[in-house]
């Protein structure tokens, strides 16, 4: 009787497939629900009381320094290095150029340059312990932003938003840092606009 049912589906499988062919189009064979797309999670602050502060700072400051000096043998080391491909470092290079590019114009403006270091929002489910683990974990990552705007200046409200497109008035790098193993470390992406 089981091999009889196996069967069975599998003939109404394969001719579910057959018609399927027929009409030019696929069906699936499993019914699939729409899910709720998932809000993107909004960026905030990093509190300045965090541990992660004072490391992200550092880092923004040699990855600014490092930009701003145009040498890519200076600021391709702390954005992949060997690993970053060589048309991503084109591509940054010629962010450093454009005078459309938000980055040079946050990172090589007259005035002063703001910035501004952005986490994501902790969802409100977790409970002391949970942040605590967050703060005492070996790996965290942050987005810099700068700009050459007011101290009050918008930044972006989520990772979408810092993607480094000619109308955006801030620059952003996204910084991962890990302090497992040995020294500390950290590596900061650009994200830049489609082509």
């Amino acid at each position: 009787m089981r091999a009889f049912l196996i069967s069975s589906a599998l003939v109404a499988a394969l001719a579910t497939q057959a018609l399927a062919t027929e009409a030019g189009a696929p069906v699936s064979l499993l019914s699939v629900e729409t899910e709720a797309p998932v809000p993107r999670a909004r960026l905030v602050p990093l509190a300045t009381d965090s541990v992660w502060t004072p490391r992200f700072a550092a880092a923004a400051d040699d990855l600014a320094t490092a930009l701003r000096s145009r040498d890519d043998a200076r600021w391709a080391p702390l954005l992949g290095g060997p690993w970053l491909a060589a048309a991503d470092r084109a591509q940054i290079a010629a962010l450093l150029r454009d005078g459309d590019s938000p980055l040079r114009h946050a990172l090589f403006s007259k005035g002063v340059t703001h910035r501004a270091i952005l986490g994501w929002s902790a969802p409100a489910s977790l409970n002391a312990d949970e942040r605590a683990a967050i703060e005492t974990g070996k790996e965290a990552e942050a987005l810099v932003c700068w700009s050459a705007g007011g101290a009050g200046d918008q930044w972006p409200a989520t990772a979408a938003d810092a993607d480094n497109r000619p109308d955006r008035r801030y620059a952003c790098v996204r910084i991962a840092y890990s302090i497992r193993g040995g020294a500390p470390t950290w590596r900061g992406f650009i994200e830049q606009p489609p082509a």
